[in-house]
């Protein structure tokens, strides 16, 4: 790698912690790939040239929620070896309960949040594997820890991914990649309005600077470690979910994810 420029993949990277994620890298002097289904993706990556001193940055548009989509992705790569992959897309459903919720959003949910993320790390991962060297960040949540109910399938997908990372990484270690967890607290991003949930309580706790959330997880990322969780409080929430029964945490979730327990 000393003689050429590293590469970063950041899915999601239009707006809040991907953005960000996509910053701190480009101002490690990495050359981005970032990649999001929206327009969006556009003015991040002319944003994001603005912090760049002589690298690149390729924005993507792409639908990771389709086999397609990730398949793009990667054909765009090409066979330039990928040094860091920031699996990172993702959204949520809210807005009442499961079943009073449109099931084609928690289906999109799943194929974004967990068939894609499955998808797109297995295809570069692999390669990072043959080369002997790579580092992988997973975007889970503190809600990996606590199911949540109004917010369901969301909270689910977030515990897949943290498992999932944290099997990758025991498999990968031998092999030269390293896979790291990121698990944020409710973060001040779009994600909020997007799944209908500016009228609860945990929308209202959403004050991490997604900036500050993305520098704990690089950090944590080139330190090779297994997870990180940024945030005292947060901490302090998940040592409090590991103590008590999963029923018991879905239990105290409800009164901050149910509709209307904002106002």
């Amino acid at each position: 790698m000393a003689d050429r420029t590293p590469l970063a993949v950041v899915t999601g990277a239009s707006s809040g912690i991907g953005l960000e994620l996509a910053r701190r890298l480009v101002g490690d002097g990495y050359d981005l790939v970032v990649a999001a289904a929206d327009a969006a993706i556009e003015a991040a990556a002319t944003d994001l040239r603005r912090d760049a001193d002589g690298t690149s940055v390729d924005p993507v548009r792409v639908d990771l929620a389709t086999p397609e989509g990730v398949e793009a992705l990667v054909e765009h790569l090409g066979e330039r070896p990928v040094d860091a992959l920031l699996v990172n897309a993702g959204v949520a459903v809210g807005g009442g309960a499961f079943v009073d919720t449109d099931l084609d959003r928690h289906l999109g949910l799943v194929a974004l949040n967990v068939t894609g993320a499955v998808h797109l790390t297995h295809r570069v991962a692999s390669r990072m594997a043959a080369r002997g060297e790579g580092r992988i960040l997973v975007t889970s949540s503190i809600a990996a820890k606590a199911p949540g109910p109004y917010l369901s399938t969301y909270s689910a997908s977030k515990a897949f991914l943290y498992a999932f990372a944290q099997a990758l990484r025991v498999e990968l270690a031998e092999r030269g990649v390293t896979v790291t967890a990121l698990m944020p607290g409710p973060t001040d991003t779009p994600i909020w309005e997007r799944a209908d949930m500016e009228d609860t309580a945990i929308a209202g706790m959403a004050v991490a600077d997604p900036a500050s959330v993305a520098r704990a997880g690089i950090d944590a990322m080139l330190a090779g470690k297994d997870h990180v969780v940024p945030g005292l409080v947060n901490k302090a929430a998940v040592a409090s979910s590991n103590l008590l029964p999963d029923s018991a945490v879905a239990r105290t979730q409800a009164p901050v994810t149910k509709p209307g327990s904002g106002g």
